[in-house]
This record gives structure tokens, C-alpha cells and sequence, in this order.
């Protein structure tokens, strides 16, 4: 993927997608030339790193070199930090431009713990996004419902001995190459995605298919039984197949194809979100 320079607060950012890892890393030097207006922001990252280290935060600090645009037009190596470690980064920042970021994070640090003692909270708050993103109550209603198939055909996978991680996306990738005819990651390469949910990108027959998909899976593998990864997988293959044959079966009425290239109306990034509520906090 090419590289891309974006804007906060006028200051350009430079941004590179990792297709490898699925992951877009920014370059620490230019966050802190804007979070901080240094006039070195190169060495006040060098300070900063020696900081961090000896306080004992190696995942911050373990930065990859990536090859970026640099000011006189050629690809340079620099310290390149995912979202993860951009947010740990920024939280050692003493500015007041980082303290947006700060407040963000201890809101949602405090909403997580809250989800935890009432697991309603998570769906309230679900909700309440997707509708500022633009999204329609029956999609949401739709999506909601998605979650809690996808909830139960994990918990099917558990009790067969599947390991969460690679043997799940394994087994998910089995289940939408056979329904929608390509892989998750190709699914999303058509639809133009990178990080961006799958799920939340599709359209409400998409969806259908998609829950269809997983629910026959779910229920093939609790008449089955599968007692390893390989039966699991044949499993997988079956339930995908069922809500293929469905899809080819609406595709062959509508005349059209149900997989298409639609994908959400908005997409609130983690900066705009970080804006509101620091603007919310000025005006309450």
C-alpha cells in the first residue's frame, strides 16, 4: 500500500497501512511535533524513549522502522508505532494538546470497567454508536443480532477444542469463502476496507447471508460433534455452504449479485471522537 500523509491540526502525519498484519502505524516523530510544537520533535522523542524504557515500557517503546516520505521527497526509515502504542506513547506526553487524548482513553478505560459489572451497558452504548454513525435502527437491530449468533457459534467452537486466534479465523475464513465465494481478507479488500469492521460494512442481505452462514455452522457442528480442527473445518465448510446455496438462489431472482462493494455511511475515526468529547467537557 502507498504511503499516506494525513492532517491534525494542520500538521501532516504521516500513516502507512501494513497489509501483513492488517495495521496502520504513524510516525511517532510527527505526532509529538504536533501534540508538543517541539522544534526538535526528533529529540524530544529521543528523550522521551530513554524515558519510557527505563520506567520499564518496552511495547511502546519497540517501535518498527518503516520506510516514509520524507521532507526532501524520498523514502526514509523512521519510528513507525501502531494505535496501541501511538495511545501509551501519547499518554507521556506533558501537553495540552495530548490531554484530548488522555481523558478519551480514561473515559473509555471507565466505561469498559462499567460494561463489566453490567454487560447491558456494552449493547446501550453499541446502540448509541452506530446511530451517530449514521446507521439505520433496523440495521442496528439487524447487527445486534448478528453479535449474539456469532457469540454463540464461538462458544460452539470452544467447547470443540477450537483455540481462539488462527484456528478461529480459520475457521471464519472456511465459513465466508463458502457462502460469499472469497475470503475475509478479500471480502474487505473488494470492499475497499482495511481496519475497518466486516461486518459493519455490509449491507442488510449481506448480513443476512452472513448470520445464516454462521447459525447453520453452529447448529451442523452440534449434530456432528466434530472432535478435532478438521472436522471443525468440514463443519464450517457445511454451514458456509448452506447460505451460499441461499445466496445463489437470490442472486438467480434478483438477477443481481448479492455481494457488492456498499460500505458504511461513516466511519467516526478515534481523533473525531477524542474532538467531541473534549468539546462536550467544555460545554457541560
Amino acid at each position: 500500500m502507498p504511503d499516506k500523509i494525513t492532517l491534525f491540526e494542520n500538521k501532516k502525519i504521516r500513516s502507512l497501512w501494513v497489509e501483513s498484519e492488517e495495521e496502520w502505524y504513524f510516525s511517532v516523530v510527527d505526532v509529538l511535533g504536533a501534540l508538543t510544537d517541539s522544534p526538535n520533535p526528533r529529540k524530544y522523542w529521543s528523550v522521551l524513549k530513554t524515558r519510557l524504557k527505563a520506567e520499564g515500557n518496552q511495547p511502546a517503546t519497540n517501535c518498527s522502522r518503516l520506510k516514509m516520505p520524507a521532507a526532501d521527497g524520498k523514502m526514509r526509515l523512521t519510528d513507525a508505532a501502531s494505535t496501541e502504542q501511538l495511545l501509551r506513547i501519547i499518554q507521556s506526553v506533558p501537553s495540552p494538546k495530548a490531554e484530548p487524548f488522555k481523558l478519551w482513553l480514561a473515559h473509555v478505560g471507565a466505561e469498559r470497567i462499567e460494561e463489566t459489572t453490567d454487560p447491558e451497558l456494552a449493547i446501550d452504548r453499541a446502540f448509541e454508536t452506530y446511530l451517530k454513525k449514521g446507521y439505520t435502527k433496523e440495521w442496528i437491530h439487524q447487527r445486534l443480532l448478528s453479535i449474539r449468533i456469532r457469540n454463540d457459534l464461538t462458544a460452539e467452537w470452544d467447547s470443540r477444542g477450537v483455540k481462539r486466534g488462527v484456528e478461529y479465523a480459520i475457521l471464519t475464513d472456511e465459513i465466508t469463502k463458502a457462502w460469499a465465494g472469497m475470503t475475509t481478507r478479500q471480502y474487505k479488500n473488494f470492499k475497499g476496507l482495511k481496519k475497518e469492521n466486516l461486518r459493519d460494512n455490509m449491507s442488510d442481505l449481506e448480513l443476512v447471508l452472513n448470520m445464516l452462514a454462521e447459525a447453520t455452522t453452529t447448529e451442523v457442528s452440534k449434530k456432528v460433534k466434530p472432535e478435532n480442527f478438521e472436522e471443525n473445518r468440514q463443519a464450517a465448510r457445511t454451514g458456509g455452504e448452506a447460505a451460499g446455496d441461499a445466496r445463489k438462489a437470490v442472486e438467480a431472482r434478483t438477477g443481481k449479485p448479492v455481494i457488492n462493494r456498499q460500505t458504511a455511511i461513516d466511519f467516526t475515526t478515534v481523533i473525531e471522537l477524542v474532538g467531541k468529547i473534549d468539546t462536550e467537557d467544555e460545554d457541560s
